[in-house]
């Protein structure tokens, strides 16, 4: 916590009494009104909550602390309230130092709106680069699962011949695929501001098995090349569903594991259990056999950037963690001691009014006419490539031009075409200037774009559809038919 000097103007006096324990005893009603009278400290931010308690230990001892500016997230307010606080011993002849009362004055500090704007900014990027901390240890979390099930993959496709069957191998691929796209969406969202309301109805017990499945490689594969065995013990019971966000739940409980299987390093025990927990909620636990934590360990696992692991931790997958389950209406506890493993309880609440979700079932794509003519035109070679291959699979005919330049002297020089597809953000030549382009040379004929960022839209005459990456063949194709029948 920095003493900063801001050109503020203070408002009414704040001043309140507490113990030296921070029990609040008296206070008037403007502290009332900015602090509340429930608990101390429980509207300043976890740090500054921590740094507010230990000024209050120092006055209790004698020693006064006084100037201090606090960031006080108070009701009613989308930014960061200054208060300037003093922390003062009240000395009794018949209570000795460390026990002694305290006196808190202090006003709030009135900032002109350009500060304000500031704050907001710097509150948004810091968050923005805890977030990617975050992000970064999930995401390659996700990219060692696709790694770890290649090469499942690879080693299964050797021994087809005696009727091994890849295809669960490459549902797990997809399936980490598609949540590394969800966390560089959650990414783009917060950046702009945006909120994911996409809540559905979710068995929680298929969860669970799903991210048994996707985290094999971690408690199977890899502890066996080191020697050692994780014996997982599953009881999955079916629960009624709860609402949210799958990906999102994924990600809580792949980080559990991932945490249960570094806590055993000689092996052990990993356990994983879904249940009722009454008429209202749903439970689910991860459980290890490690080494456990100490009750001082425990109480910090959820603060932002604390970590055990040194270098190899970001300290912000428990933190994270904890704001999903937060956002799904639920709560997470822990239970642990040194040598005696941890278990981590999520709880959630039923979705009300909501079926159960039933899991989708393999169906072949459906067949919607003849092929197309196409021209896929994207400058980075592997998207091309990967999505002309595809294409062709549905029975296009497909061409493909790096760039817009290249894509123009394609439709002069070749027959043709019944769909551009083309990539968003390219050098040169953007593609909705492509599409403006060919609107204007080639009337009727329609453009899709391809585009990572969650704001692009068909917003002009010049694109007739836009598809997201990465990309799902089946949306792709519909989106391509339903363009060219305009």
């Amino acid at each position: 916590m920095e003493t900063t000097t801001f050109p503020f103007v203070a408002s009414d006096l704040l001043s309140a009494v507490s113990t030296a324990a921070g029990e609040l005893l008296d206070c008037n009603e403007p502290w009332r009104e900015v602090f509340g009278d429930d608990e101390l400290w429980g509207r300043l931010p976890p740090e500054d909550a921590r740094f507010a308690q230990e000024y209050t230990a120092d006055a209790a001892r004698g020693l006064p602390v006084s100037h201090q500016v606090f960031l006080l997230d108070a009701p009613g307010s989308d930014i960061p309230v200054p208060v300037l606080l003093h922390f003062l011993p009240v000395r009794l002849p018949d209570i000795e130092p460390g026990r002694y009362p305290v006196s808190l004055t202090g006003e709030v500090l009135r900032e002109p709106a350009s500060w304000a704007a500031e704050q907001t900014r710097r509150r948004r990027m810091e968050m923005l680069g805890r977030m990617a901390m975050g992000v970064a240890h999930d995401f390659n979390n996700l990219l060692t699962t696709v790694l770890g099930h290649a090469e499942l993959l690879r080693s299964d496709l050797a021994r087809l011949e005696s009727g091994v069957e890849p295809v669960a191998h490459l549902k797990m691929l997809e399936r980490a695929a598609k949540d590394g796209a969800a966390l560089v969406r959650k990414i783009q969202q917060y950046i702009r501001n945006e909120k994911d309301e996409r809540a559905e109805p979710i068995a929680l017990h298929e969860i669970a098995e799903e991210v048994l499945t996707l985290t094999r490689p971690y408690w199977y594969n890899e502890p066996r090349r080191r020697g050692i065995a994780i014996e997982v013990r599953r009881d999955l019971r079916p629960v009624p569903p709860i609402l949210g966000t799958p990906t999102e739940l994924r990600e809580v409980l792949v980080n559990l594991v991932l945490n249960a299987v570094q806590a055993m390093p000689a092996g052990g025990t990993l356990t994983l259990t879904t249940r009722r927990r009454d008429t209202r909620a749903a439970e689910v636990t991860v459980g290890d056999t490690g080494v456990g934590m100490t009750e001082t360990i425990r109480k910090r696992i959820f603060e932002p950037l604390y970590t055990t692991k040194g270098s190899a931790g970001s300290g912000m997958g428990l933190t994270m963690s904890q704001g999903i389950v937060q956002e799904h209406s639920g709560r997470i506890d822990v239970e642990s001691a040194p040598g005696r493993g941890t278990v981590f309880r999520l709880v959630f609440p039923f979705a009300a009014s909501h079926p159960a979700p039933v899991t989708p079932r393999e169906v072949a794509p459906a067949e919607d006419g003849a092929g197309l003519r196409l021209l896929v035109v994207d400058d980075e070679p592997m998207v091309r490539t990967v999505t002309t291959k595809l294409l062709r699979m549905r029975g296009h005919e497909v061409e493909d031009a790096d760039g817009g330049p290249a894509a123009l002297d394609v439709l002069a020089a070749e027959p043709p075409f019944d769909v551009v597809v083309t990539d968003l953000s390219m050098p040169e030549m953007s593609g909705r200037e492509l599409a403006s382009i060919i609107r204007e040379r080639y009337e009727g004929l329609p453009v899709l774009l391809l585009t990572g960022d969650t704001d692009a839209a068909a917003d002009s005459e010049d694109v007739a559809a836009v598809v997201k990456k990465p990309f799902q063949l089946d949306a792709l194709d519909a989106a391509i038919r339903k363009a060219h029948r305009g």
